[in-house]
């Protein structure tokens, strides 16, 4: 068994072929667009990547130059780099407890009293997990703050109070990259919900170069290729020489806070990933359910990108489950302000498990039977 938590975890041979051979056709932009301003009912703009979505917004919004931005303290380096990038400062927010995964209402009401200069505030549902949007929402309302809904893990994802994540803010962005639940290998959106910002022009950025197109193209084929092989040894070799001459596409390349306009194949991509969104939902919720079942502590919500443990000792359990060919060691969440102390141990405890379609139920026993093994060990 060999078992990757990224590396192409969302494609299998027929999606490698899709990719490969989709046509640049206008259509398919137009379709998209129309698609994304009905289901969040706000204005669209295509996007190369999500973080590049997330810089328009601020770039749209048109803020004093001393104003903050609140996010997530427990997130990825891209979100707050994006920010900076347009000239703003980032107001971490710390978690309640290091086993959260989303900083609370209480946690936004104390920051914003001692820092008047925050302006937005961007939420991420991480993992899939909601945040307190009824609560975080009316704080916004009352304090006159601008509300995203970065949807990059939580498409779908529902609410307490019963709605669907992106219906509530101002913005919404998405991200369509490389193992997220809406993968097209590459792109991002941003939709405007709030009526006075909506008179942006409907396309922007720069056209993305002819090879990284092409890097795009070749991943999906090229990752299949190397979880098919790897456990004869050939899959790493192939892995190790696409690495050395940069022909695997890298999600977290510098260059990608540069805004770039998304390529009509792209979209064709994103539509086929909406299509098959309930079937992709449905196979997450089995995985989290067997991982439930099997491990402690339970979670309550079925998580729709991946499922999150946290352990001390991390990483001789990554080694542990190394040996036994599954790879976990993507943790992502590593580049935390010592200061937000909650969100640092969250992000030198937690480990996530894979539950993308190439992990079969089986596969998500034997996973948690290793884990058990481990911990009892420990």
């Amino acid at each position: 068994m060999n078992i990757f938590n990224s590396l192409g975890s969302n494609y299998n041979l027929k999606f490698a072929l899709k990719a490969l051979f989709a046509q640049n056709k206008k259509l398919y932009k137009e379709e998209l667009i129309d698609f994304l301003e009905k289901k969040y009912q706000g204005k669209a703009i295509l996007a190369y990547k999500g973080r590049e979505a997330i810089g328009l917004a601020i770039e749209i919004l048109k803020l004093p130059k001393d104003s903050f931005v609140a996010i997530n303290g427990f997130t990825c380096y891209a979100v707050y780099k994006a920010i900076n990038n347009e000239g703003y400062e980032t107001e971490l927010l710390d978690l309640p407890r290091s086993s959260d995964l989303n900083f609370s209402a209480e946690t936004l009401e104390q920051s914003l009293k001692r820092n008047p200069k925050i302006k937005v505030v961007i939420i991420q549902n991480t993992l899939g997990y909601p945040c307190d949007i009824e609560k975080i929402a009316k704080i916004c309302k009352e304090n006159n703050l601008i509300l995203i809904e970065d949807l990059a893990h939580s498409v779908r994802t529902v609410y307490e109070n019963g709605k669907e994540a992106g219906t509530i803010g101002d913005f919404v962005v998405l991200s369509f990259s490389q193992d997220k639940i809406i993968d097209a290998i590459s792109g991002g959106a941003l939709i405007i919900r709030k009526n006075k910002y909506q008179n942006h022009l409907a396309s922007q950025g720069k056209t993305l170069q002819g090879r990284q197109q092409t890097i795009d193209r070749l991943y999906p084929l090229f990752t299949f290729k190397i979880r098919k092989s790897y456990p004869f040894g050939i899959g790493k070799f192939i892995h190790l020489l696409l690495k050395s001459f940069n022909l695997l596409s890298k999600p977290m390349n510098e260059s990608f806070y540069t805004k770039y306009d998304l390529p009509n194949w792209y979209c064709s991509l994103v539509l086929h990933a909406f299509d098959n969104l309930e079937e992709n939902l449905n196979h997450r919720k089995k995985i989290v359910g067997i991982y439930n079942n099997m491990l402690e502590p339970k979670i309550s919500y079925p998580s729709t990108l991946r499922y999150c443990i946290f352990v001390e000792n991390r990483k001789s359990l990554i080694k542990s489950l190394k040996d036994k060919g599954v790879y976990v060691s993507d943790v992502w969440y590593d580049s935390v302000d010592d200061n937000i102390k909650n969100a640092k141990v969250a992000a030198n405890t937690i480990l996530n498990l894979p539950t993308h379609k190439n992990v079969s139920e089986d596969d998500a026993i034997k996973i948690a039977e290793q884990i058990n093994i481990w911990l009892k060990s420990q």
